[in-house]
């Protein structure tokens, strides 16, 4: 069986799934952070230890992607937090991205969820440089290529 391995700083809050069909891991803010505009590395307190084939991705949560993320006073901003991949080999804290697109900061306090941890088995195989590859029904079309 293959088994993922977290580990917490003193004081961090253990990662946890909301509901029992939920598929990503709650993240918690470690301490309090100051978000300036632009982007910041806001600490968890969390490390993780992936088996091989699997990565996780740091994703926003869908409420702070629609709603912007709440302040230390729940107020909201217009900020979000950004896609971020943990490797199998990475063995450091895990921090989530945040962009605030405002041009004051506000404050994160600990313990607040403003993204979520995914785990995903990956390809882990060998890659084939080719001159053409297979033909398919779409080919090259992307972009709204199949509808709206």
């Amino acid at each position: 069986m293959k088994r993922v391995k977290f580990k917490l700083e003193p004081g961090a809050t253990a990662p946890i799934k909301a509901t029992d069909g939920s598929v990503g891991y709650d993240l918690f803010v470690y301490g309090s952070h100051c978000i300036y505009p632009g982007r910041n590395a806001v600490r968890t307190g969390l490390s993780i230890q992936l088996p091989d084939g699997f990565e996780a991705t740091v994703r926003p949560r869908s409420g702070c992607s629609l709603k912007g993320i709440p302040d230390e006073y729940n107020m909201r901003h217009n900020a979000d937090s950004l896609f971020g991949t943990i490797d199998t080999d990475y063995r450091g804290e895990i921090k989530m991205i945040v962009n605030n697109h405002e041009e004051e900061p506000f404050f994160l306090s600990d313990g607040q969820r403003i993204a979520q941890l995914v785990i995903s088995p990956v390809f882990t195989g060998e890659v084939e440089m080719v001159d053409n590859l297979d033909d398919t029904e779409r080919g090259e079309g992307g972009f709204n290529s199949t509808g709206l």
